[in-house]
């Protein structure tokens, strides 16, 4: 069986470009690497990158030099986690309630990781996750 290596990328969509590139640059300082009218590519760390979408304006197909990316689309609350060293969970904490963000739920997993799950802008829901969540993370 070929092995993989990795989850390279996920993607969200959104309503509004001008306010999810407020919310992750501002509040999650998240830096773009590549950015144009229907989506900004952010890198979310080592071999890492998150995807936002304008919501529609993926549907067709898109035709690089180099190939075809297939059109693709979602809608509704999607969820995905950030990793975070276990230190850094409370300075979390406190940089997204002085940014007024709600932290709708905290987990403690049985393998010792910590989870705080909030929502973006679009209803999104974001985690970020200590090690201890996963058998591998």
């Amino acid at each position: 069986m070929p092995q993989l290596t990795g989850v390279l990328e996920t993607a969200i969509y959104v309503g509004d470009m001008a306010r999810a590139k407020k919310f992750y640059e501002e509040v999650m300082g998240l830096k773009p690497m590549f950015e144009d009218s229907r989506l900004i590519a952010y890198n979310a760390g080592p071999r890492s990158v998150f995807l936002v979408f304008r919501r529609g304006a993926s549907v067709d197909a898109a035709t690089l030099p180099g190939g075809t990316i297939p059109g693709h689309d979602g809608s509704g609350p999607l969820h995905f986690a950030f990793a975070a060293d276990t230190q850094e969970l409370p300075a979390w904490e406190r940089h997204l309630a002085g940014h007024g963000v709600e932290i709708v739920s905290r987990v403690d997993w049985p393998r010792g990781g910590k989870s705080i799950y909030f929502r973006d802008p679009d209803g999104h829901v974001l985690e970020i996750a200590t090690p201890g969540l996963w058998q591998n993370y």
